[in-house]
């Protein structure tokens, strides 16, 4: 009787505990408006709480998304976020934003969100956009063109891109799931290491001659 109430338990515990971690904990108060020193409060998710008396509209609030950005660099794009650093009211809430702006076959790099998903609205030209799935599916490439309008989701984790392929310029803006959602931009990480990955090693995995490893190397 001892062991079948024992396994009962058991059982309720296991049914039980993957509802209990499968998310993050609910928020206990409003807001944790998201400050940099000690002196306000207790330190949360990566930032100290303002004491929520001192609190005002403006830690919620921010402008000017409506100005284009300008491209000129070496990839034809500029990506402005929004997140819990520039917008302290978004810490703890697991959400932020980006504007991109593409110039004429400006591109966002292939590059992944450690943190977070992305769902992308274009609200102005024509872009190439798509993912690539992980090693255990086959490195699959769903792509597709997006016009004025249109929306897409780029999976969590998983390295993804944008080309405007357009004849004008180009701006998109981006949410993510996290308030705070990381970017590893692939070419800058692989050749533009600090401090640098031993091109023989790179190019072996690359299959390619050490010399072009080390061109590559010295672009970034």
């Amino acid at each position: 009787m001892k062991n079948l109430s024992f396994l009962a338990v058991l059982s309720l515990l296991a049914l039980t505990l993957p509802l209990a971690i499968a998310s993050d904990p609910s928020p206990l108060q409003d807001f944790c408006v998201g400050v940099n020193t000690p002196s306000d409060g207790v330190f949360v998710n990566g930032k100290f709480c303002k004491d929520p008396k001192l609190v005002t509209v403006d830690d919620f609030f921010m402008a000017g998304l409506q100005n284009a950005r300008p491209v000129a660099n070496v990839v034809g794009s500029n990506v402005t976020a929004v997140n819990v650093n520039n917008l302290p009211g978004l810490n703890t809430l697991g959400i932020s934003l980006v504007r991109i702006d593409y110039g004429v076959n400006g591109q966002n790099p292939p590059h992944t969100h450690p943190r977070a998903t992305e769902i992308l609205y274009v609200g102005h030209g024509k872009l190439l956009v798509g993912f690539v799935t992980s090693n255990g599916d086959g490195n699959r490439l769903f792509t597709k063109t997006l016009n004025e309008g249109d929306v897409f989701v780029f999976p969590e984790g998983l390295i993804h891109f944008q080309f405007n392929v357009g004849r004008f310029p180009a701006v998109a803006f981006a949410a993510l799931s996290s308030q705070n959602p990381g970017v590893v931009t692939i070419a800058n990480s692989v050749f533009g290491s600090n401090p640098e990955i031993d091109p023989n090693f790179l190019a072996r995995a690359f299959q390619l001659d050490p010399k072009v490893i080390m061109d590559l190397q010295a672009k970034f």
